[in-house]
């Protein structure tokens, strides 16, 4: 598997794509609302990233960005699988990959400068705090986080945080995460925990991570997840991811699509079984009324984009 981020024109969003899965993305685009795609690799960096444009009858237009605006690359290829051999080799990293083809600098205004902050201390303390607890918690994008910083001290006639100052501030606190877990060794528990629920999925259980906002909405909405043949359902929100981030382990809900207190016990114990075997510890007391606990847990859940 590629270690990266596929984003189409009409909103599909792939994420650790096999070179196989990649190729036929590319092949597809060129009719209407699917002519585009941008590789971004994983974690995602701020300027870096490849893309490549087609309407069916024309060339490929393939562009791919090294770091800032005067590192932007571009060439047209009149062969899909020259496309795809360079995005497989950029995505692998692969020594080379660029040398086949004949590339142009594409002539882009450089990014105007930021203003700093205007925020006293108190304020700036509480907006970088916020927002590194959802970076933390490891499932916003950098636009997620970017979209967060502008909108949190706003109020009805006050907005001292610009989408510039946002974005800023919030690639900023990214490549400061991306630094830290580049000294992360081995499989880490979230790790651990998508683990579980994948095997959990696999065995007729809709399993979610960091679902709806709360626990009403995930009950109400998690029906809409299932397959038809699913039994019953496991996730955690968004509010317990980040209970997660600050150390106070993760509560899951789970149940039966029947809900009978049988079933939904039956999925508890499925659930505990799954998270134990690839070791980690959970609270329960077996009382289907009682949401489990996933605890200790070192909430270092890598970064994507």
């Amino acid at each position: 598997m590629l270690e990266i981020v596929v984003k189409t024109e009409n909103a599909e969003r792939h994420v650790l794509v096999s070179a196989e899965d990649l190729a036929e993305l590319v092949r597809r685009i060129g009719g209407d609302g699917d002519r585009f795609l941008v590789v971004q690799r994983k974690p995602d960096l701020p300027d870096v990233f490849a893309q490549v444009w087609h309407e069916s009858g024309g060339d490929y237009t393939l562009e791919h960005r090294d770091g800032a605006a005067d590192r932007h690359f571009q060439t047209a290829v009149d062969d899909p699988n020259a496309v795809i051999a360079a995005m497989t080799g950029w995505a692998a990293h692969t020594s080379g990959w660029d040398s086949n083809l004949t590339w142009s600098l594409v002539a882009m205004a450089p990014a105007g400068d930021v203003p700093p902050l205007d925020l006293d201390e108190s304020d700036r303390q509480e907006l970088e705090k916020r927002v590194r607890r959802t970076l933390v918690g490891g499932y916003a994008s950098r636009a997620e986080l970017a979209e967060l910083a502008e909108d949190y001290l706003v109020t009805e006639d006050r907005r001292p945080v610009s989408r510039e100052q946002a974005a800023a501030l919030a690639d900023r606190m990214w490549r400061e995460r991306v630094a830290e877990q580049a000294t992360w060794q081995g499989e880490t528990d979230p790790e651990r925990l998508t683990r579980a629920f994948t095997a959990l999925q696999q065995t007729g259980i809709t399993a979610r991570e960091n679902f709806t906002c709360c626990r009403s909405c995930g009950q109400a909405e998690i029906g809409g997840e299932a397959h038809a043949d699913d039994r019953g359902f496991v996730y955690f929100h968004t509010q317990s991811t980040d209970s997660a981030a600050a150390d106070h382990g993760l509560t899951l809900h789970y149940g039966g699509f029947d809900g009978s207190p049988e079933t939904t016990t039956a999925i508890g114990h499925e659930v505990v079984a799954a998270l134990e075997a690839v070791g980690l510890r959970v609270e329960w007391n077996h009382d289907p009324n009682r949401a489990l606990t996933v605890t200790p847990l070192d909430w270092r859940r890598r970064l994507v984009g």
